[in-house]
């Protein structure tokens, strides 16, 4: 039978590769090796290359939603959305990696793998609080435009793109003026 152990220390192992060189050095070998097994072992654990990303990108989600999590303590709607942008943000600047790997639905299959079951309820959080911004709106419209804003933002951000245009190295401004597209002005 597969050890529990062994199938945490690959997804452990994938997440430090994953930080450390990104998604493109996430092959079954390397993980393998990081984590000290034959490179057959993560077979008995993931049939799949598929299922261990998978398993790897569903690690981030978990992280990124427990970071969520703190801003449901913000009571104000405007502040908890503005919470919840900033996390967003700060969470793909730190692991742009990680990041980088849980948007990829190209390597991703989110629906039969489960992902959905943890990005999902970040996004509707994003719609709840939304709505209560803009109770004349399409909340899950507003709230997709918004994600993607940000989307945008942190990938620009992350290649320098936003610091050269704007001559600035503070996003808040920018994220300002985001909130505002999209939420109204504050």
């Amino acid at each position: 039978m597969p050890s529990p152990d062994l199938r945490a220390r690959l997804v452990d192992a994938g997440v430090d590769l994953l930080a450390r060189e990104g998604v493109q050095a996430l092959t079954l070998r390397e993980i393998a090796r990081r984590a000290g097994v034959s490179h057959g072992a993560p077979r008995r654990h993931f049939p799949t290359h598929l299922e261990l990303l998978s398993a790897i990108a569903r690690r981030g989600f978990t992280d990124l939603a427990a970071r969520a999590g703190k801003a449901a303590e913000v009571p104000q709607a405007r502040p908890r959305v503005e919470q919840l942008a900033r996390i967003y943000l700060e969470f793909a600047f730190d692991n742009p990696g990680m990041y980088e790997l849980m948007f990829r639905h190209d390597l991703l299959e989110s629906g039969h793998l489960g992902l959905r079951d943890t990005s999902l309820p970040l996004f509707s959080a994003l719609v709840e609080s939304v709505a209560r911004v803009r109770p004349d709106a399409d909340a899950g419209a507003v709230a997709a435009a918004l994600w993607a804003n940000l989307h945008g933002m942190a990938q620009l951000w992350s290649w320098g793109s936003l610091q050269l245009a704007t001559g600035s190295e503070d996003f808040g401004p920018l994220l300002r003026t985001v909130l505002d597209a999209h939420l109204g002005p504050a």
